[in-house]
Parts: C-alpha cells; structure tokens; sequence
C-alpha cells in the first residue's frame, strides 16, 4: 500500500473490516491518494483561494421566532413517552 497502512485506517476510523474489505477499501484509498498527488501537482500559482468552485450569496431565510408544535402533536409518533417526555435508549454505557 502506498504510504498508509490500512489497519491503522480501520483502527483509527473503529471499523472491523474483513480481509476482502481491507483489500477493496486499500485499493480504494490507493486510488484516493493517487488523485490528490496528481492534484498537488497542478500549479496554482496566481488563482486566488477559494472556498467554492462558483459564487455562493446567502440564502438563508430571517432568523424570526415562530410558534413551536404542541407536546402532543410533537411527542404523538414517540416509541416511549415519560408524561411529556420521550424517553430514549441509553447510548452511553
């Protein structure tokens, strides 16, 4: 592989990946680096930076304050509720 070790990349990433997705995902990620080598190779000398490849304009709408849903039309699809609540599963152990 060049110049990356792709079990560090799955360790790195908590990812268990078999043998056969170690080899696709390596091959893969070969072909990833190879690209931005031939990138890091093209002169720029001159262009100015950007952030984007066209003119974006802010097209965000007013941040103005509007009437939120009623508990029970909010809470209404709820697996679990605790009176106004919903009650979720623990994802921290």
């Amino acid at each position: 592989m060049a110049g990356f070790d792709i079990d560090r990349v799955a360790h790195l990433a908590r990812l268990d990946l078999t043998a056969e997705e170690r080899e696709l995902f390596g091959s893969q990620l070969e072909t990833i680096v190879a690209y931005v080598e031939r990138i890091s190779q093209l002169d720029v000398e001159g262009l100015p930076a950007t952030l984007h490849g066209h003119s974006v304009n802010n097209i965000f709408r007013a941040d103005v304050p509007v009437e939120g849903l009623p508990t029970e039309v909010a809470t209404a699809n709820a697996p679990e509720r605790i009176e106004d609540e919903i009650r979720m599963p623990r994802v921290v152990e």
